[in-house]
């Protein structure tokens, strides 16, 4: 899936420059002279970062970072700007921002920070798409054995759980293999990450 990046600039020739600058190294860009325009075209589904001016009429570019994070758009963003401040890049960088670049910048430190950007977008695109993956099979498990895999990965042994659920040690152990096959956990270590990872505890 060829990820995109997005350029919001409100002034047309550093949009131009950007766009020839990404694509003359294979990117493909989407560029827009506003948030507003952003939000209102068409995104295709795949990974991507955003290159976005600081200073934008109407709202400005750390407003919008804290829209898109509200509005669950989690692309990494890149800021520019021809009047940095070091609050301001702090600000943004507390915010989730991986790069704060201050104009005039060298062309190889914007590639550099795209490359980050894009790798980041598909490690979260990654991450979410194995989250997914395990929410299905833990929605296949019965209630019995949701607690008794959650008793389990966090420490308590198949006779404790037993004795806390008033059943018998061997039903205990059925539904713990059952619970261990339906979530594909090859170990229990294994099956205390997948509890983690669903925050189980």
């Amino acid at each position: 899936m060829t990820p995109v990046v997005f350029i919001i600039d409100d002034d047309q020739a550093i949009r131009e420059s950007l766009q020839s600058l990404l694509r003359s190294v294979g990117h493909e860009v989407q560029a827009h002279a506003s948030t507003r325009d952003f939000l209102a075209a068409p995104r295709r589904d795949a990974p991507g970062c955003l290159v976005l001016d600081v200073r934008l009429p109407g709202q400005s570019g750390l407003e919008f970072q804290r829209a898109l994070a509200q509005l669950g758009l989690p692309l990494p963003i890149i800021f520019i700007t021809g009047h940095g401040d070091v609050p301001m890049s702090v600000a943004a960088m507390k915010a989730g921002a991986i790069e704060f670049l201050t104009k005039p910048f060298r062309d190889q430190d914007l590639l550099d920070a795209v490359h980050r950007g894009i790798a980041l977008s598909e490690a979260r695109r990654d991450d979410a798409a194995a989250l997914a993956v395990l929410q299905a099979r833990y929605a296949t498990l019965t209630q019995r054995e949701r607690e008794i895999m959650t008793m389990v990965a966090a420490g308590q042994l198949n006779k404790q759980v037993a004795a806390q659920l008033n059943l018998s040690e061997i039903t205990v152990k059925v539904h713990r293999a059952q619970a261990m096959a339906k979530m594909q956990a090859r170990s229990l270590p294994d099956l205390v990450r997948m509890v983690d990872r669903l925050s189980l505890r």
